[in-house]
């Protein structure tokens, strides 16, 4: 009975010497994901404590609230010196080329996804850092995933560059924690909404960059048909969701290779009605290209129960909500 006393305090002490001491490294915090993260991190925990990097010069948005630097996510010796010199605890690697972008530049593509992965996940292995956050996909599912409330484990035949690195590395984040007890977490993002960045060359980003014509132009040219429903989610949602998981116990952690998570499901059609309702002479055309069979290639909804069960994910931002935030947000 003493022997689990003692065991107890000493858990609780680590734990809190190690939320103490937490130092945050995010890697590729100047794109969409990583400039919100980057904020609510430094309201949750110190601008000093956390570390924001980008492979380009900091325009002033991060590099005034607190420190930043320039970092390769390809050069692990780089990645260590910073990991060594702020003595990181976590680090959230961001750093990726996404979905349509990597069609174009496939070994590229490929390179960036999976070493700057390996980078991170050594560094954890040989306790360099604590924990790891590593964001994946849906894009990791292909057409011959049920396309309805995708579950969390199911038929995974990606058809993309990109989808196939993420699926990889889902592979190796699971190993890595088998074999080495390494804490890394990660989430599925469906297609991520923002105002305060632009679309990054992602299939999901015409619903970013709808609300930026739509506001300029008045009306919007559709690479995508109109019926096309993709999984999707407001970038506030997709932080919190971020945050839970990291900060969730590790014992609440099942999933090792990557969480589904589940926003709102939508398609061009009504998206452009929503935006309708408060611009009323927008119009939307469509001229689908490459995209559209990548689009075809995903799911139309996601199941994301483990996420609910296991860290106590909710979705909360609605569509005519989110369209609400982004149209004041861009005028």
């Amino acid at each position: 009975m003493r022997n689990v006393q003692v065991g107890i305090i000493r858990i609780f002490a680590e734990q809190k010497n190690y939320i103490l001491k937490r130092r945050i490294l995010i890697i590729g915090a100047s794109g969409q994901i990583g400039t919100d993260l980057t904020t609510q991190l430094r309201k949750r925990y110190g601008n000093h404590k956390v570390i924001a990097t980008d492979i380009r010069e900091d325009d002033g948005t991060l590099g005034n609230e607190g420190p930043f630097e320039v970092l390769d996510a390809m050069d692990y010796k780089a990645i260590e010196d910073v990991v060594i010199r702020y003595e990181i605890t976590d680090v959230y690697l961001l750093a990726a080329m996404l979905s349509a972008t990597a069609e174009k530049f496939p070994m590229r593509a490929w390179n960036l996804n999976m070493n700057s992965l390996f980078n991170v996940l050594n560094l954890a292995k040989d306790k360099k850092i604590k924990k790891v956050f590593w964001p994946s996909s849906i894009a990791v599912f292909g057409p011959t995933t049920p396309k309805i409330n995708t579950p969390q484990r199911t038929i995974m035949e990606p058809s993309t560059v990109y989808g196939i690195s993420k699926q990889a590395g889902e592979r190796w984040c699971e190993y890595y924690h088998e074999k080495y007890s390494v804490d890394v977490r990660s989430i599925r993002y469906p297609g991520l909404i923002s105002y305060k960045t632009l679309p990054g060359g992602g299939t999901t980003d015409y619903a970013v960059d709808i609300y930026h014509k739509a506001l300029k132009h008045s009306k919007y040219i559709c690479f995508l048909k109109e019926e096309t429903t993709l999984p999707m989610m407001y970038i506030d949602d997709a932080i919190r969701a971020t945050l839970t998981i990291m900060e969730a116990p590790e014992e609440q952690i099942k999933v090792r290779s990557s969480y589904n998570l589940a926003g709102i499901s939508f398609n061009p059609k009504e998206i452009a009605q929503s935006i309708k309702k408060q611009i009323s002479n927008f119009e939307i055309s469509y001229k689908p290209d490459f995209r559209q069979a990548i689009a075809d290639s995903w799911p139309q909804s996601i199941d994301d129960t483990n996420a609910q069960k296991d860290w106590g994910w909710k979705n909360h931002t609605s569509l005519e909500e989110m369209t609400s935030i982004m149209i004041k947000n861009l005028r």
